[in-house]
C-alpha cells in the first residue's frame, strides 16, 4: 500500500504538465489515469482516519458514503463535460453508464474472484457468515432488478414519450436511494453474534483502525485529494475522444474496464489482501458492499446530479450490460450463499469476467 500511496504520486504533476504542453492524447490519458490511483488511495486513508475518530457507527457511514468518491468525481466530470458539449454528450453518457456497469462487475467478478482464488490457494476452504452473505446477495440481486426494470421498460416507453423515461429513471433512482438508506439503518441495528459478524458498514471491528492523524490533517488530505482527482478527471475526460479514435476502442469499453479500475484500485487491493490474511468477512464486505454502493447510491445519485447539470442521465442500460450484470450477480450470489469458498470458485469468477471483458472489447460502437 505504501508503494501505491507514494511513488505513483509523480504521475499527478506529470499528467498536468503533459496536458498543458499538449503531449499525445494517449500519453495524457495514461498519466491522468495513473495519477488518480494514488489520490484515490490517499482519499481512502483520510476517510479511515476520520472514521476512526467518529466511532464505529458514524465512521462506518463515512466509509460507506465516501468509498467510491473517486469514481463518483470522474463520472460527475464526464456528465458536466457532456452538458457543456452537446456533440460529445451521447458518448460521455455512455461512458458514465458503462462505468457503473463496470464497477459492479469489477467488484463481484474481478475483485471477489482474485480474493477467493488467492485466499483459497493459501488457506484452502475459507468460511464466512452465511446470514450476512445472504443479505448482501439478496441486495445485489435487488440492485440488478432495479437497474434492469427501467432498461427493459424504457425502450418501449420511449416510443411514446421520452419524458416518461426520465420520470421513470427519477422514480427508480429515488426508490434505490431509499433502499440504500434502509440497508444502512439495518446495518446499524444488526446484532453481532460472534467474531466477524459486524456488517460491511462497520468494517468488522475485530481489527479496528487506530487514528494516527489529527482530524484537520485528515480533512486537509481529503480536500486536497478531492481537488486533484477532479482536476485529473477533467484531463482524463478531455482526451477520451482522441484516445478512442487512436486506439480503436469505444467509450463503452473504457467505461466498462478502465475507469472502474482506476477509481477503485486501492480499495480492490485491500479486499484481496484481506482474503489472503484469511479475513473473508472483510473481503466480502469490500467487494459486495462496494458493488451495492455503486448500484444503490452512486448510480441514482448521478441521475439527480445530471438533471441539475442540464444533462439528464437515464437508467437505460443496453441489453449487453443487462446480460453481464445478471450473470455476474447470479454467480457471485451462488459463491457467497453457502458460507464458504475455495480457489476454484475464484477462478470461475475470473473466467466470467474475462469472457465479458473480451465480448465488450469486440462490441462495436
Amino acid at each position: 500500500m505504501k508503494y501505491i500511496n507514494y511513488v505513483p504520486l509523480i504521475f499527478v504533476p506529470l499528467a498536468i504538465i503533459s496536458d498543458l504542453l499538449g503531449w499525445p492524447p494517449v500519453v495524457v490519458f495514461a498519466m491522468a489515469a495513473l495519477g488518480v490511483v494514488p489520490l484515490a488511495g490517499w482519499m481512502g486513508t483520510a476517510t479511515e482516519e476520520l472514521a476512526a475518530r467518529t466511532g464505529p457507527r458514524l465512521g462506518g457511514l463515512l466509509n460507506a458514503t465516501l468509498g467510491n468518491a473517486a469514481e463518483l468525481i470522474i463520472t460527475v466530470v464526464a456528465i458536466r463535460a457532456g452538458a457543456l458539449n452537446p456533440e460529445l454528450r451521447a458518448g460521455l453518457n455512455e461512458l458514465v453508464k458503462a462505468s457503473i456497469t463496470g464497477s459492479i462487475l469489477g467488484n463481484v467478478l474481478l475483485v471477489l474472484g482474485f480474493s477467493v482464488l488467492l485466499g483459497g490457494l493459501k488457506h484452502g476452504t475459507q468460511r464466512f457468515d452465511r446470514q450476512n452473505a445472504g443479505v448482501n446477495s439478496t441486495m445485489l440481486i435487488l440492485a440488478v432488478i432495479a437497474l434492469g426494470v427501467p432498461s427493459l421498460f424504457g425502450h418501449v416507453i420511449e416510443e411514446t414519450s421520452h419524458d416518461a423515461v426520465e420520470y421513470l429513471s427519477l422514480g427508480v433512482a429515488a426508490v434505490m436511494l431509499i433502499v440504500y438508506g434502509l440497508s444502512i439503518a439495518y446495518a446499524f441495528g444488526y446484532p453481532p453474534t460472534g467474531k466477524g459478524r459486524e456488517t460491511e458498514i462497520a468494517l468488522f471491528e475485530d481489527a479496528p483502525h487506530v487514528a494516527k492523524w489529527k482530524a484537520r490533517t485528515a480533512l486537509g488530505v481529503l480536500a486536497a485529494a478531492t481537488v486533484f482527482i477532479a482536476w485529473l478527471s477533467e484531463i482524463l475526460v478531455g482526451v477520451v475522444e482522441p484516445v478512442v479514435t487512436q486506439l480503436g476502442v469505444t467509450e463503452f469499453f473504457l467505461g466498462i474496464v478502465l475507469i472502474p479500475i482506476v477509481g477503485n484500485v486501492a480499495e480492490h487491493l485491500v479486499g484481496v489482501q484481506a482474503a489472503i490474511k484469511n479475513r473473508m468477512e472483510l473481503s466480502l464486505a469490500i467487494s459486495l458492499g462496494s458493488s451495492l454502493q455503486i448500484a444503490l447510491f452512486v448510480a441514482p445519485l448521478l441521475v439527480f446530479i445530471s438533471l441539475l447539470m442540464g444533462n439528464p442521465l437515464t437508467l437505460i442500460f443496453n441489453q449487453f450490460e443487462l446480460i453481464a450484470l445478471v450473470g455476474g450477480a447470479l454467480i457471485a450470489a451462488l459463491v457467497a450463499l453457502d458460507g464458504e469458498s475455495n480457489w476454484l470458485e475464484g477462478a470461475q469468477l475470473l473466467v466470467v469476467y474475462i469472457i465479458i471483458g473480451m465480448a465488450f472489447f469486440f462490441l462495436p460502437a
